[in-house]
């Protein structure tokens, strides 16, 4: 049994947060790599067409009680996004290593 085909939309931040990876690993390892990553990355975005619900609730958010918000990852990234309806909004590709508590409040709530 297929699952319902969601619609995913990337935000004009995530848009650039990919735009970011590729070019930072471009410059600092080699066009190559940028290209695998970029490719990875988007294959992970296109999984959330089946399923987006599978994926887990961002110990960030949930340590404040939200859970609107999933994630998925291509590790180290993490891609954090929300469905509403019969659609997947993306709202943040970023390195897990990085501070994602203030980059998640700053991205996600304003903060």
């Amino acid at each position: 049994m297929a699952g319902r085909k969601y619609e995913v939309l990337l935000t004009k931040d995530a848009e650039q947060d990919l735009e970011s990876i590729y070019d930072c690993i471009a410059e600092f390892d080699c066009k190559a790599n940028a290209d695998y990553v970029l490719d990875r990355l988007l294959e992970v975005v296109e999984s959330l067409t089946a399923f987006p619900e599978r994926g887990a609730y961002p110990k960030e958010l949930v340590a404040l009680g939200i859970r609107d918000y999933r994630q998925t990852a291509f590790k180290p990234y993490r891609v954090i996004y929300r469905v509403m309806g019969q659609k997947v909004y993306i709202y943040l590709i970023a390195d897990g290593r990085r501070d994602m508590q203030s980059l998640l409040a700053r991205r996600l709530l304003g903060g």
